[in-house]
């Protein structure tokens, strides 16, 4: 199915900030806020590309129902879902059918939005959350995030 690895690791953590913090000073990872990704969640949302690390905390106000408020209540903060780059993901999500997973959530940005939204970094950027979360303890994502050639 033409697994091409990590893409990055989501952790879910109590403090944005903090956790940016402490992840810069531990790994020397730069971050780039992507709060338009979360809004709908009750979510913030940073992530380094080049440490493959995305930390999402609830906003402010949002503490007992953002989509990551369960997860942090009964776990504390940790690894909320692995993100596997795929050169199909469609057939990867085909094939987690297949065997009883489904789907939670699809998208596949356009490249104006990449362009709006990822500073024009990716030529492709699709991902489809899967439900594995009851069963293995952090959710995994499919994906296809290919980077523009320079």
């Amino acid at each position: 199915m033409n697994l091409r690895g990590i893409n990055r690791v989501i952790v879910a953590v109590h403090d944005l900030e903090e956790s940016k913090r402490f992840y810069e000073q531990l790994l020397g990872a730069s971050f780039n806020d992507a709060n338009w990704t979360g809004e709908d969640y009750g979510i913030n949302v940073a992530i380094s590309w080049n440490a493959g690390i995305e930390l999402c905390a609830p906003m402010k106000g949002r503490e007992n129902d953002s989509a990551v408020s369960p997860f942090l209540k009964k776990n504390g903060e940790g690894v909320l879902n692995v993100v596997f780059n795929y050169n199909d993901p469609a057939k990867m999500v085909s094939h987690a059918n297949s065997m009883g997973v489904e789907c939670l959530h699809s998208l596949d940005y356009t490249q104006e939005e990449i362009d709006a939204n990822l500073d024009g970094m990716f030529q492709k950027y699709e991902e489809h959350v899967l439900n594995t979360s009851g069963d293995r303890g952090f959710s995994v994502t499919v994906a296809q995030i290919d980077e523009k050639a320079p």
